[in-house]
């Protein structure tokens, strides 16, 4: 991505003023009749997003007034490059963390180009004295890795570029990958793996991917994200409407990557392994079938009842995986149901875990970095619809429980590591409405929130 964030100007900087209405009489005061008529003139109120241009005596820009509204916050900034001319930029925002101004307006200024004319460099932020650069650029960065990688369509993003990038990542930070492919998956013991992927074409061939970095005496964390590179829904198969988007299904692995990255950029004291089990849905002759009975690593049994309920299988896997190296935290990632978006919509990210303190943890960091998220219950009462026919568990619950977000969960819940705290979360990873700040697709959704848990008690 373009950086979006400077040390120091090239050339003239344009000064932003963030006001909100109860101060705006002041800025206008300050700024004399001529400020006070142009605003006037724009019909300027200093409303949330309200962007007023104000030209100088030679025509060219001279200042910004950038509206707040009634409750200020850092996060509003998202929406001010794409309404700001290509140029330098300093912000003046009393009472807000220049940092996390900084942070909005670089995730504000994304761009996917990778199929488009390449566009003109747009508006740069010089940042304010005492801000870490480094950090903000690395989670500005892992989140368009995630943005960019849910936006490539499958052509261009199967396991085999999911690996690449992996092995990128490990490069650049000093990790160890390790990468088990294709009819390995069996001798390896991830079963369940190999069965959702074994009908995609040997080049798109299933694999297990787990990146290890750290200290070894560090407590262990262990970040689970589901790699679905395109989702037909096997042989149950979805319909047009429900396939369009589904290049997008390898979201989990996309952020569980980038939460990774930011992670090994910061130095965190943790020991880390990120466990991503990439795959493809297809439809073959030897796809997997309704009724079908597969093995797990685990050693469960898993009825499939529906071949279109596949993330949660593969997740199984690379949670029992989790379990082996004895985490004190585990985080999984998946665009699981859309039974989460019924409950919340596509911008809140429901979470579940049977820990209060993290739980508690999670919620504060994501009021504290406007990361919307939101705790949901594993709840026992609907556990016994999990339960299998002729098998231990079924990958389709029972109708009668309906909520199929907190079913899933609670299936996750059984191959989850019994030591230490786990979390799931079951993201959308897409804008479907654009938005100032939002434009229409890939979003990285809870890994900011997820970070400033991790930095806070590892840091």
């Amino acid at each position: 991505m373009p950086d979006s964030l400077i040390a120091t100007a090239a050339g003239a900087v344009v000064q932003v003023l963030a006001v909100t209405p109860e101060g705006l009489e002041a800025a206008l005061a300050a700024g004399g009749d001529f400020l006070r008529g142009f605003a006037g003139l724009g019909e300027f109120k200093a409303k949330a997003g309200q962007v007023l241009a104000v030209p100088g005596e030679d025509g060219q820009l001279s200042k910004v007034l950038f509206g707040l509204g009634d409750r200020p916050e850092a996060a509003a900034f998202r929406a001010l490059p794409g309404k700001l001319p290509a140029g330098e930029y300093a912000i003046a925002a009393e009472g807000l963390d220049p940092a996390a101004v900084a942070l909005s307006f670089a995730l504000g200024g994304y761009r996917f180009d990778r199929y488009r004319k390449a566009r003109e460099p747009g508006a740069r932020l010089v940042v304010a004295d005492g801000v870490d650069l480094a950090e903000v650029r690395s989670l500005a960065h892992a989140c368009a890795l995630a943005r960019d990688m849910v936006n490539t369509p499958a052509n261009d993003l199967g396991p085999l570029q999911i690996e690449t990038i992996a092995r990128e990542i490990a490069e650049q930070y000093d990790a160890t990958i390790a990468v088990v492919t294709g009819d390995a998956l069996l001798d390896e013991n991830y079963p369940a793996v190999h069965a959702v992927g074994r009908a995609a074409h040997p080049d798109r061939a299933p694999r297990m991917i787990e990146i290890t970095w750290g200290d070894p005496a560090h407590p262990v964390v262990a970040i689970v994200g589901k790699g679905v590179v395109f989702d037909t829904g096997g042989l149950d198969i979805k319909p047009s409407a429900g396939m369009r988007l589904m290049k997008k299904d390898m979201g989990g692995a996309a952020h569980a990557l980038a939460l990774g990255r930011m992670v090994m950029a910061a130095g965190l004291k943790v020991r880390l392994s990120v466990l991503v089990p990439a795959v493809e849905n297809a439809i073959s002759g030897d796809a997997m079938r309704p009724g079908d009975v597969l093995n797990s690593r685990k050693g469960l049994t898993i009825e499939v009842g529906n071949t279109d309920a596949e993330g949660r299988l593969i997740l199984a896997d690379a949670l029992t995986r989790a379990e082996e190296l004895n985490p004190v935290l585990t985080i999984d990632m998946a665009t699981l149901t859309g039974a989460a978006r019924v409950a919340l919509g596509p911008q809140v990210i429901p979470f579940y875990t049977a820990s209060d303190a993290l739980a508690g943890e999670i919620a504060a960091a994501s009021a504290e970095v406007a990361d919307p998220l939101w705790r949901m219950p594993l709840w026992a009462g609907y556990e016994d619809a999990l339960d299998g026919d002729i098998a231990d568990v079924k990958n389709d619950p029972d109708g009668w429980a309906q909520a199929g977000s907190v079913t899933a969960a609670l299936f996750l819940q059984r191959f989850a590591p019994a030591m230490g705290e786990w979390a799931h979360l079951d993201i959308f990873a897409w804008n479907p409405k654009g938005r100032p700040g939002h434009p229409v697709g890939g979003e990285a959704q809870a890994i900011r929130a997820l970070y400033a848990v991790l930095k806070k008690r590892f840091g």
